[in-house]
C-alpha cells in the first residue's frame, strides 16, 4: 500500500478522476500501475487518456460517471480530423481499456467506448525513415570513440541495427545479458510482454559491445544497466554516470539518435531509434534473407509486421519511374 501510495502522490489525476471519489482514483491508478505494465504503453495510455478527460470536462462532464457513448464518439470524430488514423485507434484503444478496468471494478455500470469504432487504417509500409547501408555504416563511422559516451553510443546504435532490436529491450539490458555462446557473442534481449529473445551477434556488433563493456568497467557487473544515462550536467564525468548506473531511457535514447544523425549529416528525415531497426531488417532482406528468418529474429508475432520495415520494393520504385522518358 506504501508504494501504492507514493505512485498515487506522484501522478496528477484529471479533475473528472478526482471528483468521482476514492474509490475511483485507486482504480484509475491501478489501471496505470497494476494493470498496464509495460512503460512505453502506459506513458502513451496516460496522455492518451488525459487528453480524452480533460475534452470531457470543457464539454461540461462533472465526473467520470457522467461519460457516455455520444462523448466517445464525438471525441474520436474531431481526432480524426486533426491526427493520423493509427493515432486515433491508439485513443480509442486506452478509453477501452480504461472504461473495461473501471467497469470490472465496479465504479460505473458500462463502458462508454466499447460501440465506438476506430476509423479504419490498413498500412502495408511502414512509415519510420530508414537508412541504406552506406548511410548507416556513415553513422556508425561518424561516432567519436575517443570518449565513453561515444563507445556506449556507437555499441547501442550497433545493437539497434544488428540485433534488430527495440529501444525498450535495449534500455532493459543488464550487463549478464550479453554472453559467450560457441565462441561468439549473444544478446538476450527482454522484450514487449515479458519475453526474451536471444540473438547471435555479428561481428561489427560484437566488436562495439566487447569494446564498451571493456573500457566501461563494467564487465565485473553482470546486473548492472548495460546502457547507463549520461545527464547533460555530467558528461565530463565517466565514473560519476556509469557508477550511478540509471538506465538510459527511450527519451534520452530518442536525443542521442537524433544529435548522432545530425552529426553523420544524414538528412532532415527524423531518424530515431526505431529507424535503426528497420535499417537492419532491410539491410538483411536486400542481401538475401528470408522473410520468415526476418521475423524470427525481430521477434514478430508474424511476417505481416515485418514487411513494415522492409523498403526493399523503393529501389525497384526509383529504377521503374526512370523508364517514363519525356
Amino acid at each position: 500500500m506504501d508504494q501504492l501510495v507514493l505512485i498515487a502522490r506522484s501522478h496528477s489525476l484529471p479533475a473528472l478522476v478526482e471528483a468521482a471519489g476514492e474509490r475511483a482514483r485507486w482504480r484509475f491508478l491501478e489501471f496505470f500501475t497494476a494493470h498496464i505494465r509495460n512503460p512505453n504503453t502506459r506513458r502513451a495510455y496516460s496522455k492518451d487518456v488525459g487528453q480524452f478527460l480533460d475534452w470531457c470536462q470543457a464539454q461540461g462532464v462533472r465526473d467520470i460517471g457522467e461519460i457516455h457513448t455520444l462523448h466517445v464518439a464525438t471525441y474520436v470524430e474531431l481526432l480524426t480530423k486533426s491526427h493520423a488514423a493509427p493515432t486515433a485507434k491508439r485513443h480509442v484503444s486506452a478509453i477501452r481499456r480504461l472504461f473495461d478496468w473501471l467497469v470490472t471494478g465496479q465504479i460505473i455500470p458500462a463502458n462508454p467506448a466499447l460501440s465506438v469504432r476506430p476509423p479504419r487504417h490498413s498500412q502495408r509500409r511502414g512509415k519510420t525513415p530508414i537508412l541504406d547501408a552506406d548511410e548507416a555504416r556513415a553513422l556508425l563511422d561518424s561516432i567519436d570513440t575517443s570518449t565513453l559516451l561515444g563507445i556506449r553510443d556507437r555499441a547501442l546504435i550497433a545493437l539497434m541495427i544488428f540485433a534488430f532490436s527495440r529501444i525498450g529491450a535495449c534500455e532493459a539490458m543488464k550487463v549478464g545479458d550479453v554472453f559467450q555462446r560457441q565462441r561468439r557473442l549473444w544478446v538476450r534481449l527482454h522484450e514487449k510482454g515479458g519475453k526474451e529473445h536471444e540473438m547471435p551477434c555479428h561481428h561489427t556488433l560484437e566488436a562495439a559491445l566487447d569494446a564498451w563493456v571493456e573500457v566501461s568497467g563494467l564487465r565485473d557487473d553482470p546486473k548492472a544497466a548495460l546502457f547507463p544515462s549520461c545527464p547533460r550536467r555530467m558528461a565530463g564525468d565517466d565514473a560519476t554516470w556509469i557508477r550511478i548506473g540509471k538506465a538510459i531511457t527511450q527519451p534520452a535514447a530518442y536525443q542521442m539518435m537524433r544529435r548522432r544523425a545530425k552529426e553523420a549529416k544524414l538528412g532532415d528525415r527524423k531518424i530515431g531509434n526505431h529507424s535503426m531497426r528497420g535499417t537492419g531488417i532491410t539491410a538483411y532482406l536486400k542481401n538475401g534473407g528470408s522473410l520468415e528468418k526476418a521475423r524470427d529474429m525481430a521477434n514478430h508475432a508474424t511476417t505481416t509486421t515485418t514487411q513494415l520495415y522492409d523498403r526493399r520494393s523503393d529501389d525497384v520504385t526509383l529504377d521503374e519511374v526512370e523508364r517514363i522518358l519525356i
